[in-house]
């Protein structure tokens, strides 16, 4: 094998892989962080932990079998041909589509590695819906089926060659393979699983703001290589994806964030990060092939049409009152989908379907109204698919493999701490509130008055010390309360 390959161009390849790993930098550490500042404290772990294991899970059952399964030889209408791609003269060879007919400038493994970005993150959107009370061991096995069941089948019927393909169906970076299967699957799933408790559903305050917009940055700065990355080359029309992509996102924002403003009398920075999600979802069904303006509408759209259901329909419809959809999956995904698809279906143009290596005739504005129905034909297909095969995963583990699909009270009372034996955050005052499992006991030492010159420790009072108080429940365990001596303030 040459070390240069005459199909080999190295400037693709090098955008093919930074694209890929921008991909991958919004699951890890992006919406790893998102999700761990968004949930009430006593979350942070078990959201950051379902959202990495999904990353983690996803790359070992792609390599096995999911990639072949969804970008193969042609084996059903929208399935291909499961199997293995860790062979080393299949992963140095020339990328090939097979089933559709294209080949890539650059070596299979790099559109291996690409793909499986897309896999993952469409896991990981998932888990936004069935935080703060799924058991993990359900979500461990669900991840595999349903990367199996549904992701891979949307995926070959869309992307790799399979019916919808061969139809003419527009999806350029994932708004129906991704982001409608992850609404559909979310919402469906967040049924089965049951809500919150009610203390949870009470208050669900996020745990730091701050955090949730450092998560919300990477997920936008890396959505360049998620719609960037998808005429799998260095080209034109990447360019334009990119500029589409960020003028979107940040007209929907600024959409969301004036009907805050509207209706609830203030902006809110959580909306901004919702308005912003639901941008970078709207564009990317459509992000190469509509105009600067079609993105602008877009993100008009997509400001307001899954504000309202969020604000105004999720408030009011008993169909999203029954469910407890977490991070307003549904709303943020499903419906702001179905935005892009609908518009790309609208809004594509002649030129921009060329430039991304499409026949398509453009949209309804270009006088092929057709696009629409195709659109719709493709949305529809999504949603039946993930709703059977969603609800056949969860009772094949609830009901075959007996796994609980939902934590059990006690666990859902204390949190993190239950299922992991670990903490978010490391403050006494919140720790105190839970025994620590015996190979991680810990003894604090009481200060005495001669150290109180040494200093105060940020966040503590000056006058304050640390009294041990035993609780003489199951296991004698020792619980760790601050108390103020008499006479004192509070800093501030």
């Amino acid at each position: 094998m040459s070390t240069d390959p005459s199909w080999l161009d190295k400037g693709d390849n090098s955008w093919q892989l930074t694209a890929a790993s921008l991909v991958c930098l919004q699951s890890v550490p992006g919406l790893v962080v998102l999700y761990a500042g968004w949930v009430k404290h006593k979350w942070a772990i078990n959201s950051a932990f379902m959202a990495f294991y999904a990353f983690c899970a996803v790359l070992i059952c792609w390599m096995l079998w999911g990639y072949k399964l969804a970008f193969g030889k042609y084996m059903l209408p929208f399935a291909g041909i499961p199997g293995p791609s860790v062979v080393m003269n299949y992963q140095v060879g020339q990328s090939a589509l097979p089933s559709a007919d294209l080949l890539q400038n650059f070596p299979q493994s790099t559109m291996i590695y690409f793909q499986f970005a897309f896999a993952s993150i469409t896991l990981v959107l998932i888990a936004g819906s069935f935080l703060c009370r799924m058991n993990f061991y359900a979500w461990m096995l669900f991840v595999p089926l349903w990367l199996t069941f549904s992701y891979c089948i949307g995926a070959y019927s869309i992307w790799g060659g399979g019916f919808l393909f061969k139809m003419g169906v527009i999806d350029y970076s994932g708004g129906y393979v991704i982001h409608l299967s992850a609404g559909t699957a979310g919402f469906v799933g967040a049924w089965w699983i049951g809500p919150r408790i009610e203390e949870d559903l009470e208050d669900n305050v996020p745990n730091s703001i701050p955090m949730m917009l450092v998560g919300a940055g990477i997920l936008w700065i890396g959505w360049n290589g998620f719609n960037g990355g998808d005429p799998y080359a260095a080209s034109p029309d990447a360019g334009v994806a990119v500029l589409n992509t960020n003028v979107c996102t940040a007209m929907s924002s600024l959409v969301w964030v004036a009907w805050d403003i509207i209706y609830f009398k203030r902006p809110s920075v959580i909306g901004a990060i919702q308005g912003m999600i639901t941008g970078l979802v709207a564009i990317t069904p459509a992000a190469g092939v509509v105009a600067g303006w079609g993105a602008i509408a877009l993100g008009f759209g997509s400001g307001t049409i899954p504000w309202l259901t969020m604000n105004i329909a999720g408030r009011k419809m008993t169909l999203f009152t029954r469910v407890d959809d977490t991070l307003e999956v549904f709303h943020t995904h499903f419906v702001a989908s179905l935005v892009g698809g609908f518009g790309t279906g609208l809004f594509a143009t002649v030129d921009g379907c060329a430039a991304f290596g499409l026949t398509n005739p453009g949209g309804a504005i270009a006088g092929n109204g057709r696009q629409v129905w195709l659109q719709i034909v493709g949305a529809l297909f999504i949603i039946g698919w993930n709703l059977v095969w969603t609800s056949l995963i969860m009772m094949f583990i609830k009901f075959v493999l007996r796994v609980p699909l939902r934590m059990s009270d006690e666990h859902l009372a204390v949190g993190d701490f239950a299922v992991h034996g670990e903490e978010p955050y490391t403050f006494a005052h919140y720790n105190a509130k839970h025994a620590l499992p015996a190979n991680q006991k810990k003894r604090m030492v009481l200060r005495d008055r001669q150290e109180e010159g040494r200093g105060v420790l940020v966040g503590k009072e000056p006058h304050s010390k640390v009294e041990r108080h035993t609780s003489l429940g199951e296991g004698e365990t020792d619980h760790i309360a601050a108390v103020k001596t008499e006479g004192t303030g509070t800093m501030g």
